[in-house]
């Protein structure tokens, strides 16, 4: 099977970059050249690295058995055929950013998350404990606001998230949406989300896993022409430092050095690529040459390996795994994705505590191959770009 590698060069112009992507076959292929035009500078959105909600109800006394995060994703399984997203595994989350929703605009801190599709806030319809310590949203203090009889619950711990939609403008760094549909919590129980940095998560998967068949912001903001070039990116800084952003319509060159390598989607539902190859310090393991997949989740701390791996992996390094998914000792892991390498050092995941954020999904992909989320722990490393004009993914070193 030819496996592509996919190299850019930029080429300035007066009002954009072009970007020269080069398809290189192996060596019994051909070449092909594209050309796509990326627009620079982008619409930057700065994002806040602070504690999890796991972090910070174990500051209380609190510990979180580790769940499987792939439950996230179990609405591929019947998509869009009702308004329900598990919300299971936002309890490592670190990083959110500011938007505004209403008019006169009303602000709000939201967790941009790659690994789901809708827009939620909380609301003044909601008065629990988890709402009410959170900024809420007042749709009677919006002059653009239309309500709906649509309600949606996203089911969470021993209860659930409880909501209605409704249609507002949104405005995600200066890019100003009309008619976006919006999420607003009417019941938030539990103690999670008391102690969650963030007022609400704007999702940014693909429309087909929409909550209730919602249109998402990134589609709004390509259907509305509001985007020079139909992409985004993430970059991720490590431990409390500043300069974390998702940067709308382009990309920005500062936050990456090198090259950007780009591999196709694979499922037009979560950010889905294939893994080509897996290793151990440079020792090839064989476990993905038979194909797996990849979930590409900025709404995760973690890096989860397929659960019929971990086993070998602890014995390998000789680390061992806990009820509370805590190893030590891991050596540096590396994905082949797209036919290159992509590196992951122990320092890139190892806490302060040295514990690793590593964990076990039982959950295949949807073509049955083994299944890997690459959470922060890996897009740290990683200036990543989320194309949907041609339905691919790109990685660069992070600058």
């Amino acid at each position: 099977m030819t496996s592509n590698v996919i190299l850019i060069e930029y080429y300035t112009l007066e009002s954009c970059h072009l970007l020269r992507t080069s398809v290189i076959a192996d060596a019994c292929g051909d070449q092909k050249m594209s050309d796509v035009q990326i627009f620079d500078p982008p619409h930057r959105v700065p994002l806040t690295k602070t504690k999890s909600i796991r972090k910070r109800l174990q500051e209380q006394g609190v510990r979180l058995l580790f769940t499987d995060p792939a439950l996230k994703y179990e609405p591929y399984r019947s998509l869009a055929m009702s308004a329900i997203e598990p919300i299971d595994n936002y309890a490592d989350t670190t990083y959110y950013g500011p938007i505004t929703v209403g008019t006169p605009p009303q602000s709000f801190g939201v967790l941009f998350d790659t690994g789901s599709a809708n827009l939620w806030v909380d609301s003044i319809y909601c008065n629990t404990q988890a709402c009410n310590s959170h900024t809420k949203f007042n749709p009677q203090s919006s002059s653009t606001f239309t309500s709906t009889n649509q309600t949606f619950y996203l089911p969470y711990g021993a209860g659930s998230l409880d909501g209605v939609f409704g249609y507002d403008t949104v405005n995600v760094g200066g890019i100003v949406i009309t008619n976006q549909e919006v999420g607003l919590s009417t019941n938030e129980p539990g103690q999670n989300f008391v102690v969650a940095p963030f007022d609400g998560i704007l999702g940014l998967s693909y429309p087909s896993i929409s909550a209730g068949g919602e249109t998402p912001v990134m589609d709004n903001m390509m259907q509305q022409n509001l985007l020079q070039a139909d992409l985004f990116a993430f970059y991720l800084t490590g431990n409390e430092q500043q300069g974390s952003e998702v940067a709308f319509g382009g990309v920005d060159n500062s936050k990456y050095q090198g090259q950007i390598y780009w591999t196709a989607v694979t499922a037009e539902t979560y950010w889905q690529i294939a893994i080509n190859g897996f290793q151990i310090n440079n020792q090839a393991t064989g476990w993905c040459s038979q194909g797996c997949q990849a979930i590409v989740d900025t709404g995760t701390s973690q890096l989860t390996c397929p659960q019929q791996y971990l086993g070998y992996l602890m014995q390998s390094i000789g680390a061992q795994a806990d009820q509370y998914g805590g190893v030590s000792n891991l050596p540096t892991l590396s994905f082949t994705i797209g036919g290159v390498n992509l590196p992951l050092p122990p320092s890139a995941y190892i806490s302060m505590v040295s514990s690793v954020a590593i964990s076990s999904t039982y959950l295949p992909s949807q073509n049955g191959q083994p299944l890997w989320i690459l959470g922060d722990v890996f897009l740290r490393q990683y200036y990543s770009v989320y194309d949907r004009a041609n339905n691919q993914v790109g990685f660069a070193t992070a600058a």
